[in-house]
């Protein structure tokens, strides 16, 4: 209760200050709506936002397993030489830093245009694919160098060197890049869907796009409400999963 309540009291403050002002100010209702006609909208286009909040988070979750396989699965084979991690550093930071609106078009076309789906978790998952690939190469070589040298003088193979050493060391910083890739998965759908400019994946974006082409503020509003009730649900699943992983290695 002491970590929940603080948070939980400010919400409520900042939401009843955010009523009063609007209800006193007579602010129009496609400017800015009450909280309480947010919530109106959240019950009314529930089943609706409830299944285009399952799409964007199927998404978004694929997008994260083929982000962590490729990040992951990256990392592992340059770690193991220092001359292919010098090659593919840079090229995975210009990955990252390239805008996913620019590259947009091209992964539409070649996933095909009736396929918007596959171009989305594509580009959700070029978005999530550096902190992984980041996370999972740092972590491995992050071992205490006193146990590489242990494991020298007993003839460790490389294989019982990674399994034994490498990557119990990585863990932390898996899980940490696991935290930040599962956000920005989620970002990366909502783009992505929002640059495809079709509806067929009918996700939480479409719905921003409809109600927002409609002057329905409230109910982007509650769309939002959705998209950050899913980046929250996501980020404390990795937070459960490494309080379970800390615990069992404690």
């Amino acid at each position: 209760m002491t970590r929940i309540l603080p948070p939980l009291l400010l919400t409520a403050l900042l939401l009843a200050a955010w009523e009063i002002a609007c209800r006193a100010l007579d602010v129009p209702p496609w400017f800015l709506p009450p909280p309480s006609a947010v919530a109106i909208a959240l019950v009314d286009r529930a089943p609706v936002l409830a299944a285009s909040a399952g799409a964007t988070f199927w998404m978004a979750l694929q997008a994260l397993i083929l982000a962590g396989l490729l990040g992951g699965g990256l990392a592992l084979a340059v770690s193991l030489s220092p001359p292919a991690e010098q090659a593919v550093r840079p090229l995975a930071v210009a990955l990252q830093v390239t805008p996913v609106v620019a590259i947009a078009p091209l992964v539409l076309i070649w996933t095909g245009l009736d396929h918007a789906d596959r171009a989305v978790v594509t580009l959700a998952a070029t978005v999530a694919f550096f902190p992984l690939f980041s996370g999972v190469l740092t972590g491995l070589k992050s071992a205490d160098p006193d146990l590489e040298r242990l494991f020298d003088l007993y003839g460790a193979t490389p294989v019982q060197r990674l399994l034994r050493l490498r990557l119990p060391a990585a863990l932390p910083f898996v899980l940490e890049g696991l935290r930040v890739a599962s956000g920005l998965a989620v970002i990366g759908a909502v783009v992505a869907e929002f640059v495809s400019g079709s509806g067929a994946t009918q996700g939480l974006a479409w719905r921003l796009l409809e109600a927002g082409n409609r002057l329905r503020t409230a109910d982007m509003l509650a769309a939002l409400v959705c998209l950050m009730v899913m980046g929250l649900g996501l980020n404390l699943g990795v937070a459960a999963l490494e309080r379970r992983v800390g615990a069992r290695s404690g």
